[in-house]
C-alpha cells in the first residue's frame, strides 16, 4: 500500500515558476514508477511528466522543455519543477505511482495560473 501527498501547488503569474512535491509512505517507494497528471474541468486526466525506477523520465509535450521531473528515493519524495508557466497550465495535479498491477494516487494539489 502507498500513500501519496501532494503539494506546492497555488496561484502563479503566467511565467513564474512552481515546484510540486509528492510524498510517499508505506511502501518500497523505489520500486514505483512514478509521474504527475494533471486534469482541469475542459478537459480529461493527463499525463505531465513520469519517471521510472531507473530515472528514465518522459514528458508530454506541451511541457518538454520547461518542466524537470526527478526523484529521491531516500526521501520517498518526487518532484515537478514547472517554469514558464501558462495560463493553460492551470489544473489540478495529481500525483501517481505504479508498479505491475498496484496503482495509487494522491488527492491532487491546484495550480492556478493567472495575472
Amino acid at each position: 500500500q502507498v500513500q501519496l501527498v501532494e503539494s506546492g501547488g497555488g496561484l502563479v503569474q503566467p511565467g513564474g515558476s512552481l515546484r510540486l512535491s509528492c510524498a510517499a509512505s508505506g511502501s518500497i517507494f523505489s520500486m514505483y514508477a512514478v509521474g504527475w497528471y494533471r486534469q482541469s474541468p475542459e478537459k480529461q486526466r493527463e499525463l505531465v511528466a513520469d519517471i521510472t525506477s531507473g530515472g528514465r523520465t518522459n514528458y508530454a509535450h506541451s511541457v518538454k522543455g520547461r518542466s524537470t521531473i526527478d526523484r529521491d528515493n531516500a526521501k520517498k519524495t518526487m518532484y515537478l519543477q514547472m517554469n514558464s508557466l501558462k495560463p493553460e497550465d492551470t489544473a489540478v495535479y495529481y500525483c501517481n505511482a505504479h508498479y505491475g498491477l498496484m496503482d495509487y494516487w494522491g488527492k491532487g494539489t491546484l495550480v492556478t495560473v493567472s495575472s
